[in-house]
C-alpha cells in the first residue's frame, strides 16, 4: 500500500474531532470487531465517535466492550465519515444510501470500489481487523485489551479460527501480538465460531433439513417462516454456511436466506482450491473473495434461486 495513503489517513484521523464508523449491513465478525477497535481506539484518544450499524449488533457479539454504543442511526453531526469491511457503498444500508462520499473506506475484500476519498484496500489481508491492527500504532492509537479483543474477534471469525484458505504466517502473527494484551483468544474462538442461541440451532435445523446437492454444488434455504418458528431475531444465515462449507465431495457451498422487504441473501462459499465464486456474486451484485462471497437479490425465493443455481453453474463451469 502506497506510504502516501497512509500519512494522509494519519493525517485525516489527526484532524478530526467527531467521527462517524460504520460497516455493511447484516454485520459479521470482521465488520463488528473492525468497527469497534477503531472505534475504541480512537475514543480513547480523546475523539468523539460515533459508531452505526444500520442492523445493530448480533447478539452472539454483544460481549464485547463497547458493543452497547453502537447505534442504528445517525445521531447529530460528524467532520469525518469512515467506512470499515464493506466493499460496496450500498451494503451500508438505509441510513446511509443519500450520504456524500467518506473520508477513508478501509477494506479487505478484493471486489471493493474504492468509493471513499481515501482508500486503504488491502486484499491479501485475511481480515480488515487485520490491517487495523497492522497500522493503528503507526498512527499513533494504542491497541488496549478491548481494542484487541475486537480486532482478534474480526480475525478469528472471518478466518473460521485459522482455516480458511489465505491463512498466512503474517495472521498468525498479528493475533499473537493481540493476545499480548491480555485478551482470551479461547473465550472469543467460542463466543464467535462455536456456541450458539437454542433460536439459532433449532434455525440451522430448518437448513439442514433442506439440504440439496447437485452438479458439484450443495445449497440450502432459509425462510421467513423458518426465522419465525425457530425464534432467531437476526435476518442472516446464523453462520449455517460454515456447516455446509465442510460437506465433503462438493466443489461449491450455497445459502439463501429469504428477507423481509422482498430480496434474497445468497452467500457461496469456495469447497476447493482454484474455484472463484467473487466473479458469481458480482454478476448479481454483490462481491467478496474468491473462497468467500454474497450478494442481495430483489425478488421471490422461488424465482431466484433457479436463476442463481443455474449461473452458479455455468460461470464455475460446472
Amino acid at each position: 500500500m502506497p506510504g502516501d495513503i497512509i500519512a494522509a489517513i494519519k493525517k485525516r484521523l489527526g484532524d478530526a474531532q467527531k467521527i462517524l464508523i460504520t460497516s455493511h449491513v447484516r454485520p459479521d465478525g470482521d465488520a463488528i470487531g473492525s468497527l469497534l477497535g477503531l472505534g475504541l481506539a480512537l475514543q480513547n484518544a480523546g475523539k468523539t465517535v460515533q459508531m452505526v450499524l444500520a442492523d445493530g449488533v448480533p447478539s452472539n457479539f454483544r460481549y464485547l466492550e463497547g458493543s452497547d454504543r453502537v447505534r442504528k442511526e445517525l445521531d447529530g453531526d460528524f467532520d469525518t465519515f469512515i467506512t470499515v469491511d464493506c466493499a460496496d457503498f450500498k451494503r451500508l444500508g438505509k441510513p446511509f444510501q443519500t450520504f456524500r462520499q467518506p473520508d477513508i473506506n478501509i477494506d479487505h475484500h478484493i471486489t471493493n470500489e474504492r468509493f471513499g476519498a481515501l482508500n486503504l484496500i488491502e486484499g491479501e489481508e485475511v481480515a480488515t481487523a487485520a490491517i487495523l491492527t497492522n497500522y493503528l500504532p503507526a498512527w499513533g492509537y494504542e491497541i488496549t485489551q478491548p481494542v484487541a479483543a475486537a480486532l482478534l474477534t474480526g480475525i478469528i471469525t472471518d478466518t473460521l479460527g485459522f482455516r480458511t484458505a489465505n491463512i498466512t504466517p503474517e495472521a498468525l502473527r498479528q493475533s499473537a501480538a493481540l493476545m499480548e494484551t491480555g485478551v482470551d483468544m479461547s473465550a472469543l474462538y467460542m463466543r464467535g465460531l462455536v456456541r450458539r442461541s437454542l433460536p439459532a440451532a433449532r434455525y440451522w435445523g430448518a437448513g439442514l433439513s433442506k439440504l440439496e446437492s447437485s452438479d458439484g454444488m450443495v445449497w440450502s434455504t432459509l425462510s421467513l417462516a423458518d426465522r419465525t418458528a425457530s425464534g432467531y431475531d437476526g435476518n442472516d444465515d446464523a453462520d449455517l454456511i460454515n456447516m455446509i462449507s465442510a460437506i465433503e465431495d462438493h466443489k461449491v457451498g450455497m445459502i439463501f436466506v429469504e428477507q423481509r422487504d422482498n430480496h434474497v441473501k445468497i452467500s457461496w462459499r469456495a469447497l476447493e482450491q482454484g474455484v472463484d465464486v467473487s466473479s458469481v456474486a458480482k454478476h448479481f451484485g454483490g462481491g467478496g473473495h474468491a473462497a468467500a462471497a454474497g450478494a442481495d437479490i430483489p425478488g421471490k425465493l422461488n424465482e431466484i434461486q433457479p436463476m442463481v443455481l443455474e449461473k452458479t453453474k455455468e460461470m464455475l463451469g460446472l
